[in-house]
């Protein structure tokens, strides 16, 4: 049906390394994986396998869901897009304490796949969106320092030159030019 790659942490794993809950639901125990270090494991490949195809308007969808918290979205893989790299925003373990019995299982992070309606998903590429986000934030606040170096004030009212447009979009670019790793730290 499926398999995973974890980038510079594992070989391909197909479907039985994963516990199936049901017939439409997967759960990697991240504990059995790498242990407590799960938020070091960045980055997951799934691929549909050569004899597998969806239903029309399914998708094999990716969540993660650090230890009390709940479950978290991160993109999925369709008939049409058979493979992706998604990212791992793992979130901060749940808040409060977390009572258990001495003799339970300790609570892990989990890797969850379940196929899901394609309407019901918000975007198959949640990574893509949020690095466009970031190079957005980034790049505005790059025009916000640069203007605020040539701001005056009068009253409430912050100043700037009629041409800070033009200046500092000719610097950006002079800069993007001559140095090539410029804009892969607009990025991150």
């Amino acid at each position: 049906m499926f398999g995973v790659v974890f980038p510079n942490r594992s070989f391909p794993m197909d479907i039985s390394t994963f516990s199936q809950i049901d017939t439409f639901h997967w759960i990697l125990d991240m504990n059995s994986f790498v242990g407590e270090a799960y938020d070091q494991v960045r980055d997951m490949c799934i691929f549909l396998l050569n004899n597998f195809t969806l239903p029309p308007g399914k998708a094999l969808a990716v969540y993660i869901q650090s230890p009390g918290s709940p479950f978290l979205y991160c993109g999925a893989v369709t008939v049409a897009r058979p493979s992706a790299v998604l990212s791992l925003p793992w979130p901060e373990p749940g808040g409060g304490m977390q009572l258990t019995a001495p003799d339970s299982t300790p609570l892990s992070a989990k890797i969850g796949v379940s196929v899901e309606d394609l309407t019901s998903l918000p975007s198959l590429d949640v990574t893509a969106e949020k690095r466009i986000e970031r190079l957005a934030m980034k790049v505005g606040e790059n025009l916000f320092n640069f203007m605020q170096s040539f701001c005056g004030v009068d009253g409430s009212k912050l100043i700037v030159p009629m041409d800070i447009l033009d200046r500092w979009f000719k610097k950006f670019q002079e800069k993007a030019k001559r140095d090539p790793e410029y804009l892969k730290g607009f990025a991150l």
